[in-house]
Parts: C-alpha cells; structure tokens; sequence
C-alpha cells in the first residue's frame, strides 16, 4: 500500500451499483422533454411545444435556440436592423436556413455567424461593445411556423443581464416588445419564451441536477443530400462527456481506454435502426455508451427499447462504472491532490501512473469549465500544477482526462 502525506483522495469507488432498467416516456410523437439524473432520476418534464425560444443564461456566448424540433424554421435576412420596417413580405430565396446545433448548446440557431472562435466579439445576432458593455442587436430574422404563417424577429440588445427582443408579423401588425432576464433564471441553462402566451417559461431544473435530456431535436442528416430532419434521441448537459463503443459485445465493453467527448449529440438519435420490412426498430448489439455525469462518476449505458411515435418511450440499461464521491486509494481510479483546501491558487496534482496527452479541467457546480490545463507526459511520481487563482470559494470537479484513464476529484477552494 502507498500513502503520501497530506494528499486528499476521492472519486474513485469498488462500491458500485447493479446495473437496472430505466424507460423514459416522451408522450406520442416525443411530444415531452424529459431532463434525467442518472444518479437520480427524472428531474423535470415539460411539453415540447410550450416554447419558441430558449436564452443562455450562463454564459458569454448568450445563445439563443429556436425550437425547430415543433415545426418551426428560422432564416438570417440580410435586413438590417434599421430597417426592420422593410421587411413585409416573405422572400424565402434571399434568406439563409440556420440550425441549432447538434454539439454545442452554446451555438444555436441564432448565433449563427459568430466570430468567438477566434477573437471576435460578434456573438451572430448581435455585436458586444467595449463602451457600453452590451450587446446590441444587429440582424433581422424570420421564424415560420408549421401552417406556413411568417413573424420577423430582432434581438435589440443583451444589458444589464436583461435580452431585450421584438417580434412582429411581416406586415408590421401584431408587434411585440419582450424581455427575458437572466437573473429570473439563475442556475439554469436557459430561459424560455413562447410568443402564444407572450411570456417568458421557466421550464427546465436547475443545471447541476440533470446530466441527459430525452428529446425530439432537428438533426442534419447528410444523405443522399444534407437535410433537416426531426429526430428522437438523448442529447447531454454542459459538463456531461459520453463516448460511443462499437464493434465489442456489451457485455464486455470497458470505457478505460476511450476519449470522452463533451459534443452533446454523442448519444444522439441513431443507437436506434427502422427496420422498413418488419415495421419495427432494431439495436445494436454491438454499441454501448460510457457517460461521465456531471459528479464524474462513469456510466454504463446500453439501449435495448423505443417505442416510435405511438409511446415515445425510450429504455436503456444503465450501470455506474465508477463513482467519483467514494473514497479509495491511488490508483483505483483516484485523483490524488493538495492542498486540500485550496487557499493558496495553486493545486497539485499527483500522478500515481504514467499519463500520455493529459488534459485536467476544473468544474463548477454549473457544469462550467473553469479551467483547462493540458499536462502532456506524465511520469509517475510527478506532480503537476493548476492554476486556481481567481476561482471564487467553492466545491468543485477536477477531473482528469487521457488515453485509458479518467480521474476526479472533489476539491474545496477557500
């Protein structure tokens, strides 16, 4: 046995629990979202269709979604918002379709076009100021419905953690001035706003309490030619990273060894087939999903049921792999750091085995990543340094992720 003087040791665990069968439903035609703890279960439900726009509350990038997935399209005009007036009548060939995104919640349909990748500061509907510390609307967008009807819609500005927007039929009439405030929502992803109730919804839980959300979404699927289409699957929160295994019977399917990714489709829509002859779905035997969730225990899932529009029901099979708040020893899948608390900005980590191409990330209770540190080679017996300074007094996730190993650990800073 190794000890290490004042070294803190979590998150690893021989503790684990029997693997249960988990059915949710998502209503005929997946007309529920379904937001879903793999430690705890269901965590909220709503309708579908009860939104038209969702807001980011918890980041820079202050995407904004369309619900594509109930029937509506969005197009980029090339109207500026001076012009919103002009605007009156449908021109579908000089607009331009834009989509959420399959991978980020942080790009949706409406930040379409933003620069942040790479310096800039336009965030695609609207521009950030260095005076003012705002965002002021620079684009003019149409949202059609399923029926055909046509709205325009501005985002005037985000200020003062508040998004102002005005919405409009193409002839002008019907207009309407809405905000959403950011602090009405704290801890949540995102606001939601429908234009049937002119109200702002408050309609999924809090952030750290859901690591899955069952769902319809509109996917791009690229053959024969790219196209959208409305698809039923699972997609993953901020802060969850999942990894697909092909080609190994499930039952003997390991996760030590696999990249985890945090692209939130990587379970997605396609662990299902349409089987045209027989007018039912089929599985494959051969495909098993590693989920880490936003504690960082792993997760062993494996779909084996969807009940297609008639239920929506979607079951899988779900096993905890590794928990990341039981106590062991290094080198059972322990993150051995000190100090612990962290008082001074600087946290060391240990390296109890050799690591190739390693990444640490400190995560909040939000599912943010804080901080990303790539450590490259580690020997064992080395120690690498994160810097924490900066990091406001809380408890936080700092997981450690390389080729055949992932480590967490729970870390007090003061």
């Amino acid at each position: 046995m190794r000890t290490f003087a004042t070294l803190v040791l979590l998150a690893s665990g021989p503790t684990l629990l029997a693997q249960s069968e988990v059915t949710i439903a998502t209503g005929p035609a997946n007309a529920q979202q379904v937001w879903y703890s793999l430690q705890n279960g269901i965590q909220a439900t709503s309708d579908l269709a009860a939104w038209d726009l969702a807001f980011e509350i918890n980041s820079f990038t202050s995407s904004i979604l369309v619900n594509t997935a109930k029937g509506l399209s969005v197009y980029e005009t090339p109207v500026p918002v001076a012009e919103w007036s002009s605007l009156s009548s449908p021109d579908v060939g000089a607009w331009t379709a834009i989509y959420n995104s399959e991978l980020r919640w942080s790009e949706g349909a409406l930040t379409n076009g933003n620069n942040l990748s790479t310096g800039g500061f336009g965030l695609g509907w609207g521009q950030y100021s260095f005076i003012t510390h705002t965002v002021a609307g620079t684009k003019v967008y149409v949202i059609a419905d399923a029926a055909g009807n046509y709205r325009k819609l501005r985002i005037n500005s985000l200020a003062a953690n508040t998004y102002s927007f005005t919405y409009a039929d193409l002839d002008g009439s019907n207009e309407v001035t809405a905000t959403l405030s950011k602090g009405n929502f704290a801890g949540r992803n995102f606001g939601y706003f429908s234009f049937a109730t002119n109200s702002t919804l408050d309609l999924e839980p809090a952030a750290n309490t859901w690591d899955l959300l069952f769902t319809k979404y509109t996917s791009i699927i690229p053959s024969p030619a790219p196209t959208a289409y409305g698809v039923a699957g699972v997609l993953q929160n901020k802060g969850v990273a999942a990894v697909q295994v092909d080609g190994v019977p499930v039952s003997a399917s390991e996760w030590s060894g696999q990249q985890l990714d945090t692209a939130m489709n990587i379970i997605g829509y396609d662990w299902k087939t349409y089987n045209q002859p027989t007018f039912s779905y089929t599985y494959a035997q051969d495909r098993t999903y590693f989920v880490s969730d936003r504690s960082g225990s792993v997760w062993k899932l494996v779909f084996i049921g969807y009940g297609g529009q008639s239920t929506g029901t979607m079951t899988f099979t779900q096993e905890l792999m590794m928990s990341a708040t039981s106590v062991g020893e290094v080198g059972a899948r322990a993150l051995a750091v000190f100090p612990v608390p962290v008082s001074n900005g600087v946290l060391n980590i240990l390296a109890d085995e050799e690591f190739r191409n390693a990444r640490v990330e400190v995560i909040d209770a939000s599912g943010r990543t804080l901080r990303t540190t790539n450590t490259a080679d580690m020997q064992s017996g080395t120690i690498a340094t994160v810097d924490m300074a900066g990091v406001p007094a809380g408890i936080y996730v700092v997981r450690l992720l390389a080729p055949g190993a992932l480590r967490t650990a729970r870390v007090v800073v003061e």
